[in-house]
């Protein structure tokens, strides 16, 4: 399952060469995996801020391929990378709005109740054009904490229905 989500570069997002400034991506990441949860029918403010929790990020690893520019517009595509008992690994790529294609199934049949992933989810995933490659692409990994402790707890026991989400969409599953 992927969820895109659109962004266009502002100006202030931009460095003097006009192209987004390279820590501006992870406030593009940091509203795409909001997004990804809100796909889920899991809201980050009410389930997991709302139960006491925060969800930060322990490691990312990015790669700056291509820049996208001031008054572009572009789109984080995000995905389960990983799914562990302690950490979620989200790919987060970034491409132009014009390499995404809207309205195609995940997997070319529009809600087939017994399809994986978003089609399982009743969503129609938009697909990438062909030959499309990612301008900047990420693995952001992060865990759950306590937020009076800042103590790690398992995303399997405190939330395990989207730990169980998470198992039936990450990739390669």
């Amino acid at each position: 399952m992927h969820v895109h989500t659109p962004i266009k570069v502002r100006y202030g997002e931009t460095d003097m060469m006009g192209v987004v400034y390279h820590a501006n991506y992870l406030l593009y990441f940091e509203d795409a995996r909001i997004d990804f949860l809100d796909a889920l029918d899991f809201s980050y403010a009410e389930r997991i801020e709302g139960a006491g929790y925060m969800s930060p990020i322990h490691d990312i690893e990015i790669h700056y391929k291509a820049p996208l520019r001031y008054g572009e517009a572009g789109v984080v595509r995000t995905s389960i990378a990983k799914n562990l008992p302690m950490r979620t690994v989200y790919r987060q790529q970034v491409y132009r709005a014009e390499d995404v294609l809207e309205g195609e199934a995940a997997d070319g049949i529009a809600g087939d109740p017994n399809a994986e992933g978003a089609a399982a989810l009743g969503r129609r995933e938009p697909q990438l054009r062909e030959g499309a490659t990612p301008l900047v692409d990420a693995l952001v990994t992060v865990c759950v904490v306590e937020r009076d402790t800042f103590k790690p707890v398992s995303l399997r026991r405190t939330f395990p229905d989207l730990y169980a989400k998470y198992e039936d969409i990450v990739e390669g599953a």
